[in-house]
Parts: structure tokens; sequence; C-alpha cells
């Protein structure tokens, strides 16, 4: 099997390694196989970022009946990759995990309907990709501040730039959340 798949301390949430066959014209690796990945849904919208170093992207979701799963990658660079559980009466409700997405390893994060998700560069810059199990719905869009101190995510940059609406977004316990 190509993948390796690892659950992290949030056990929904699952760290995707991916196996590379090389030799000395290059390698090969798998991205992606249905059947490989029936837990996540089929892919509805792929989605692509380019950042620059220090951006902070999040935290977002989309409220039901359209919250999303997502698989994230980073394409090129490396990016710390967060999902927070919004799921109310979840043990983990209010937790986050992280991993750091390398475009080097190859490795992945697969985000589960009912937590949001947000991500911060740490390399120069940095292209993302998400896997997406349904289609972005605007007006069900919402988000948390990054620096919510009841979450306390332990980002790596200490002034991360982020954009004006993700900087407006309220904290988890004002947050609209319907999980």
């Amino acid at each position: 099997m190509p993948f390796v798949f690892k659950k992290l301390e949030i056990a929904e949430v699952v760290l995707i390694e991916t196996q590379k066959f090389g030799d000395a014209r290059g390698f090969f690796t798998e991205l992606f196989k249905e059947s490989n990945f029936s837990f996540s849904g089929a892919v509805k919208q792929i989605n692509f970022s380019k950042s620059s170093k220090d951006i902070l992207r999040g935290l977002h979701y989309q409220l039901a009946p359209f919250s999303q799963s997502k698989i994230v990658r980073a394409v090129c660079g490396k990016i710390f990759d967060v999902a927070v559980d919004l799921r109310k009466g979840s043990p983990t409700f209010g937790k986050w995990v992280g991993e750091i997405l390398d475009s080097e390893k190859m490795n992945m994060l697969y985000i589960p309907e009912g937590f949001a998700h947000g991500f911060e560069v740490l390399s120069e810059s940095a292209e993302v990709e998400y896997f997406c199990n349904r289609e972005y719905a605007p007006q069900h869009e919402r988000g948390i501040k990054y620096d919510d101190p009841d979450i306390n995510v332990k980002w790596n940059v200490k002034k991360p730039l982020v954009s004006q609406k993700d900087a407006k977004y309220p904290f988890l316990k004002d947050a609209e959340i319907n999980f």
C-alpha cells in the first residue's frame, strides 16, 4: 500500500504519508486512491492557494449541512496545518492538532467535517492544495479567530500576516456552530 495513515491526538484527524518509488530518473507517488480514502467521501472540489512566508490562513469552516472534509497537502514549500474540533458534545471540542506538511515529504492531513482548518507558511512561500468533499458555499462560511486564547494553538510564527476577514472572526465561545 502506498499510504500510511496515522491517527493523531484527535483520532478523526489523520496524517497521511505517501511512499515514493524512485530511481535516477526521479520518482513516482500516488496522492489519492478512492479505495484507500473511502473514509474521506467523494472529492467534489479541489482548491489551491499560494502564500508567502508568515501568512496565516484560518481558522475556516462551513456550517452543516455544507460542512467540508478536506485532504490538505503542501504542493510546494512547508506549512503548519491545524484542525480544531468544533463538534459540540465531543470530548475533544475546542481542542486542536497540528502537523507540518512538507512538499518534500509529500505528506497530507485529513480533516473531517465538524472541524475548523487553518495553516501558517513556514517556508519562503507555499502552494497548498485542498481536496474537499463538498463545494464551497459562501453563505455558510464561518471562522474562528486564529489567536483564540481558549483554543491556544501553538503557532510557529510570532507575528503572522492575516487577512482583514480572518482578523475579524469571533472567538470560539461566540462563533456560530451547528455540528
